[in-house]
């Protein structure tokens, strides 16, 4: 059997804490003595979460079990930090057979130390904030979870689930995830190097309408001609004023939108179909399917029929 110990602390995020829980209860219920699931606070004592909710925790840290896993999720907490948790995290920390950590959870670990000299990610606002204060820890804010060694970091809250599901499916194999999977209605495994925003969230929405509207039509039709002179004449405005307009209102280039909204789509139809490389590169807008393995390449680090091997659920029956 497995301890997942999960350290709780006031203004913890509550979906930090549950959305794992659930996880490896889910697990737990479809093969008894996979998991034992304990929380643990400094004295003991109940802890408010930053929604509101009160969560009571089995034990106080000193008297906690040693765990498997020690999960430590992120909130609103993480910003002022209580030393007695860093001081109990940097002598248990490396004791735990895998150590977990959800959204902001990675700045206690890392000012226990426990991240230097390693691959990290968290919640994509306070990436800067980890990379400026720990230069000794390799920040990539792009993916939802990052595993280097026994450490495991996460990006915002509902990553945390994936990053359980991976390690469930590590532990107990891929059927057992799929059931914990179906049975929260969420999907077995988005690969830890998807990045945390898509195209759409990681660009800003144009406030006006043509702008908006090119934004959507992309989006829709990655397989169009997608040119700046192109979106221009639906902008109805010149393609030096669009290039412009778009960037200072989306944050990014026309050209690097249509990158990232191609190689999303792109992606997806690998993870979810059968289609051949030729066909998703045709159907995504790429000139020829050397140009979408570059992308794959360059972007996730693996060419397409290597992504397809690792990530999609059909690949893996």
């Amino acid at each position: 059997m497995r301890t997942v110990l999960v350290v709780l602390f006031d203004n913890v995020q509550s979906l930090d804490v549950t959305g794992p829980v659930e996880v490896f209860a889910g697990a737990e219920g479809g093969r008894a003595g996979s998991y034992r699931i304990l929380t643990a606070s400094l004295d003991g004592a109940p802890v408010r979460t930053s929604s509101g909710l009160t969560l009571v925790p089995d034990h106080a840290l000193a008297d906690a079990p040693a765990p498997h896993t020690l999960l430590v999720p992120g909130g609103a907490g993480t910003r002022h930090l209580d030393p007695r948790l860093t001081d109990w995290l940097c002598e248990h920390g490396p004791r735990a057979e895998r150590l977990v950590s959800v959204c902001t959870g990675a700045i206690p670990l890392a000012a226990a130390g426990l991240l230097d000299g390693r691959r990290a990610t968290t919640h994509w606002a306070y990436c800067d904030k980890l990379a400026r204060d720990h230069p000794a820890i390799d920040v990539d804010p792009d993916p939802i979870y990052v595993r280097d060694g026994q450490v495991s970091t996460s990006a915002g809250v509902t990553s945390g689930i994936d990053l359980a599901l991976a390690l469930v499916e590590e532990d107990l194999g891929r059927d057992a995830a799929l059931m914990v999977a179906r049975y929260l209605v969420v999907f077995l495994r988005r690969p830890g190097n998807q990045a945390q925003f898509s195209a759409q969230l990681a660009a800003q929405t144009a406030q006006r309408e043509p702008l908006r509207e090119v934004q959507q039509w992309i989006t829709e039709h990655p397989d169009a001609d997608l040119s700046v002179e192109s979106l221009a004449t639906r902008a109805r405005l010149s393609p030096r004023h669009f290039a412009r307009a778009f960037q200072a209102e989306t944050g990014m280039t026309p050209g690097r939108y249509v990158e990232r909204v191609r190689l999303e789509h792109a992606r997806r139809l690998m993870e979810d179909t059968a289609d051949g490389i030729e066909e998703i590169s045709r159907t995504c807008g790429y000139r020829t399917p050397e140009a979408m393995r570059r992308a794959f390449v360059k972007t996730l680090g693996s060419a397409p029929a290597e992504y397809r091997r690792r990530f999609s659920p059909a690949s893996t029956r």
